[in-house]
C-alpha cells in the first residue's frame, strides 16, 4: 500500500512563506503525477497545483498562480509546494496525491483521478 507523509505545515503571519514536502513510502508507479489539494473547515476539498512525472508540465489553480510553485525530485521521490505571500483564506489542511501515469509530461487536476493520499498537513496563515 502505497503511503504519502507530508511535512511543512505551520502556523505563518499573512504574506509569509511555507515550503509543503511529500514523500511516498513507494513509487505509485514506474512514472507517477503529483499534486496538492486543501480542504479548509466546512468546504469541500481544492484543487492547488499539479505536477507531471517529467516535471516540465505544471498546472495551478488561479487562486495560488503567481504565488505558488510545485517541484519534484525524482532521484530523491520528493515532491514541493513553495507557498510564498501566504493570505489567511490560504487556512486548509493540505493534502499530497499521487496516481501512476504513462504520459510523462500530462497533469491531473481532478481529485477523482488520484487514488492515493496522504493524512495532511495542517497551514494557518494569521492575518
Amino acid at each position: 500500500q502505497v503511503q504519502l507523509v507530508e511535512s511543512g505545515g505551520g502556523l505563518v503571519q499573512a504574506g509569509g512563506s511555507l515550503r509543503l514536502s511529500c514523500a511516498p513510502s513507494e513509487r505509485p508507479g514506474r512514472t507517477y503525477g503529483m499534486a496538492w489539494f486543501r480542504q479548509a473547515p466546512g468546504k469541500e476539498r481544492d484543487f492547488v497545483a499539479a505536477i507531471s512525472w517529467s516535471g516540465d508540465s505544471s498546472y495551478y489553480a488561479d487562486y495560488v498562480k503567481g504565488r505558488f510553485t510545485i517541484s519534484r525530485d525524482n532521484a530523491k521521490n520528493l515532491v514541493s509546494v513553495q507557498m510564498n505571500r501566504l493570505k489567511p483564506e490560504d487556512t486548509a489542511v493540505y493534502y499530497c496525491a499521487a496516481r501512476s501515469v504513462l504520459n510523462f509530461d500530462r497533469v491531473y487536476g481532478l481529485a477523482s483521478s488520484y487514488p492515493y493520499w496522504g493524512q495532511g498537513t495542517q497551514v494557518t496563515v494569521s492575518s
